[in-house]
């Protein structure tokens, strides 16, 4: 099994908290990684027929079978089992004895923070990140390879084609899950929608230019956002809105948690394709914030992302807003430094903001400093 960062955390929070909740995208290893954490706890999946009608028939009764220690799997597919858990940790608060998972935010997060609340811990599992690579371990870390083939263990745990995995994900996960949540009268609209969220990673977000594309209506562009960004298909980066005296952008910036997902849905199917690719800048700056976000989540911090743009053009790619102040980063897939690079970092340490830091990953190899900004190869970027 591939080494997850999180686990520290997971196994702290599971000697202080008698519920760990364990959300993030299908695949992105929580039902590993919690049977490998917790061992002797029994093991329930909730997309199991019989066992998740047991648990909705009978849910005291499950509770009951399971009151030394489960891992309840998929947990959205039981939604009012929360209700009973709150009653059995009222009546037994041992830390650690029930590890919840699920890959439908927007559905459990809703229920824990009415059932659950001061019960549970939070742990947020994205697909793999720089350090739990396997790639970089062995040496590989091309910037169109790595793009390519993505995050997901599954891809390197069983040496799959990046390629099948991605087709089989969108009509095995996705989809199904998609339509378990709205009513799709027309799949394929969904489906084209996905793709141009894809050519879209990096940009602004514009609600009104995507369903005029697909014929439908501005509100339900926005409903099918919101389903992607709570189910981690998506990440919507917002804009830093603090008053600094200028005109801002108030729209957020769209990403893909994985670029493997992504590139696959622009019809990325082999490395060399993004060598020339319009869309490679963009996808190595979704690389970037998805890595920032894994950082962020590993640590059991919060998400403190954003970027900066003003009307006249001035941009930051990636803030991140801690310690009082922030650290401002460009990012650039150019292995060649250019003076234009640092005019955003520039010109927000011009607004009077507290920067604490300030850097620019680029595609390059060598580490150094130039012009009070630190030069970060992306293998090496760490918030």
């Amino acid at each position: 099994m591939l080494t997850r960062n999180l686990s520290k955390k997971i196994q702290q929070w599971a000697g202080q908290y008698p519920v760990v909740t364990l959300t993030g995208p299908r695949q992105s290893g929580k039902t590993t990684l919690a049977k490998a954490l917790f061992p002797k706890h029994r093991y329930c999946s909730l997309e199991d027929l019989d066992t998740r009608q047991f648990a909705q028939n009978d849910p005291r009764g499950f509770l009951d079978e399971v009151k030394e220690g489960a891992i309840l799997d998929e947990i959205q597919n039981c939604p009012d089992i929360h209700s009973y858990l709150q009653g059995e940790v009222d009546r037994d608060d041992r830390p650690g004895r029930f590890i919840l998972t699920g890959s439908r935010q927007f559905e459990m997060m809703e229920k824990v923070s009415q059932s659950l609340a001061g019960r549970t811990a939070i742990a947020r599992l994205l697909p793999l990140s720089f350090d739990e690579l396997p790639l970089f371990a062995e040496g590989t870390q091309d910037i169109n390879y790595t793009i390519y083939t993505g995050f997901y263990p599954r891809i390197f745990d069983k040496s799959l084609d990046p390629s099948d995995v991605y087709s089989f994900y969108v009509s095995t996960y996705l989809e199904r899950d998609i339509r378990q949540m709205i009513q799709l009268p027309n799949l394929s609209r969904f489906e084209n929608f996905l793709k141009l969220c894809a050519g879209r990673c990096g940009q602004l977000l514009d609600l009104s230019g995507l369903g005029n594309e697909l014929g439908i209506t501005h509100s339900t562009i926005r409903n099918w956002i919101s389903i992607l960004e709570a189910a981690y298909v998506i990440k919507l980066l917002p804009p830093w809105h603090q008053n600094l005296g200028k005109r801002l952008v108030k729209t957020p910036k769209i990403y893909f948690i994985d670029t493997g997902l992504a590139a696959h849905l622009i019809g990325i199917r082999e490395p060399g394709q993004l060598a020339t690719h319009p869309m490679r800048g963009h996808l190595f700056e979704n690389m970037i914030v998805s890595e920032a976000l894994k950082q962020l989540y590993n640590a059991g911090g919060t998400d403190d992302l954003y970027f900066f743009r003003d009307h006249k053009g001035n941009e930051v790619d990636l803030v991140h807003a801690h310690g009082g102040g922030f650290h401002t980063m460009e990012i650039k897939v150019s292995q060649t430094v250019s003076s234009d690079f640092f005019k955003g970092l520039t010109f927000f340490q011009s607004l009077g903001a507290p920067v604490n830091a300030s850097s620019l990953i680029y595609g390059g190899g060598r580490e150094y400093k130039q012009n009070g900004t630190r030069i970060v190869p992306w293998t090496r970027f760490c918030l």
